[in-house]
């Protein structure tokens, strides 16, 4: 694995490096073109084709290019179009590919409304006048949500940007099936997590981790992480206001190359929806993953089952009491061409309406409309939503709490390297911080 890259000149860490290390073969106008679906043009008559539409129709990009979140978010456009007689253009990209050309779409022509997530990274794209405010979509939206949700949809300007349609938990996914097949006992602290790691090895099922992505590993570091010093470290830290390289940090890689051994094989190489596969066919004991995961069981029975049990705990003074709960939904461009009919699609897309018809197709995550109904909730967002709603501290994922240029460019390569040279964390920790001081400018 080589070092990790010095930071992009592109501020969401959406241009070119990124795309050399995920292999892909556009950058730039042309790039997003490519991506976008339109014919090969000079670069900036691609960009400016991205969206153009019969008059009234709200374009939309999105990111559920999975089958299910795609054929559910389908269903809720198509609810919308019904209930207002308004007409939807949508584009649906690759998940990846969408997150790494986020910034040059954005400068671009994009579409009036796109898939995204709350946090930082919306903060972020606000900043730089990327984003139409929706104060006013907002005046009906309040009472469906809660103080939180409501702060979690703000800008740094305190202007409302963000729409969420549902969150979801990282957690610990298993089979109860295999734990009783085999013997195994759900753990709650870190040693006992690691004992049961090293069995399931032993047993032929090891713990299923999957990297090939970049993003997952984020997950377990931000876990061991919260657990080990804290959800303000963790809040610090990703704000560029703790170093990379002091005894903390090197506390959660020592922690995590304890895991390492007793992952199955080819880690770098196996996509996550291709671990999520194998922990519905139990080539797999255990999985650190969100609730989507339950996508890859088509199996319904095995659906069924699929269940989790929060991270364990390391440090008593911490214990379990922060949940990373990423949560999903809406902006509007700066650029909408359509904007009363944009703003009518995203007051839509937060009622309790597209919530449940969302849901309907897609039961791995629960609604963050606090109206929704849960009657049809399965017994995997049952205890979802509860553990959501227990939690002390809620995270929203690394790459969504610190800054995307720093997430992208600077740790995805970073965690990759120190999966492949584990014992190398002195050296890595160093470089890190050195990137993040030029990125953060501390």
């Amino acid at each position: 694995m080589s070092e990790p890259r010095p930071p992009s000149p592109d501020p969401a860490g959406a241009g070119n490096n990124a795309l050399t290390r995920r292999g892909l073969l556009y950058s730039g106008a042309a790039g997003v073109a490519a991506v976008y679906g339109l014919k090969s043009t000079s670069g900036s008559a691609a960009v400016r084709r991205l969206t153009r539409s019969a008059a009234g129709t709200v374009t939309v990009g999105s990111n559920y290019s999975d089958a299910i979140p795609k054929k559910a978010f389908a269903a809720t456009l198509k609810k919308f179009t019904q209930t207002s007689g308004v007409s939807v253009k949508l584009n649906s990209v690759d998940h990846n590919t969408f997150q790494e050309q986020i910034n040059s779409y954005l400068q671009g022509q994009p579409q009036d409304v796109f898939t995204w997530f709350a946090g930082y990274r919306m903060q972020f794209f606000a900043q730089r006048n990327l984003l139409t405010p929706i104060d006013d979509v907002w005046e009906k939206l309040k009472p469906q949500f809660s103080p939180a949700l409501q702060a979690a949809s703000k800008g740094l300007d305190g202007k409302y940007y963000f729409v969420p349609l549902y969150n979801y938990p990282w957690a610990v996914f298993y089979r109860p099936s295999l734990f009783k097949e085999k013997g195994y006992t759900v753990p709650k602290t870190w040693d006992q997590f690691i004992a049961l790691a090293k069995k399931m090895k032993a047993d032929g099922n090891p713990m299923v981790f999957t990297d090939k992505d970049g993003w997952p590993a984020m997950g377990t570091f931000d876990y061991i992480n919260m657990r080990t010093n804290g959800y303000d470290f963790h809040v610090r830290l990703m704000a560029g206001k703790e170093a990379w390289d002091g005894a903390k940090v090197k506390a959660v890689f020592d922690h995590w190359r304890e895991l390492l051994p007793h992952y199955n094989d080819g880690i770098l190489g196996k996509t996550w929806q291709e671990g999520g596969t194998d922990l519905q066919n139990k080539k797999g004991g255990m999985y650190v993953l969100g609730s989507f995961v339950g996508i890859q069981f088509t199996d319904k029975a095995a659906h069924d089952e699929l269940t989790f049990f929060a991270f364990p705990q390391i440090n008593p003074k911490w214990g379990q009491d922060s949940v990373e709960a990423p949560i999903d939904g809406f902006l509007m461009s700066k650029k909408a061409k359509n904007v009363d009919e944009a703003k009518k699609l995203m007051g839509f897309l937060g009622t309790a309406t597209a919530a449940e018809t969302y849901l309907a197709t897609d039961p791995n995550d629960v609604a963050t409309n606090k109206r929704a109904s849960t009657k049809k909730y399965n017994a995997l967002q049952k205890k979802a939503q509860k553990l959501i709603g227990g939690a002390k501290h809620i995270s929203q994922f690394m790459d969504r709490d610190t800054r995307p240029d720093f997430a992208s460019t600077v740790m995805i390569p970073a965690l990759q390297q120190f999966i492949n040279k584990p014992d190398d964390v002195a050296s890595l920790v160093k470089n890190i911080e050195k990137q993040k001081k030029a990125i953060f400018g501390q």
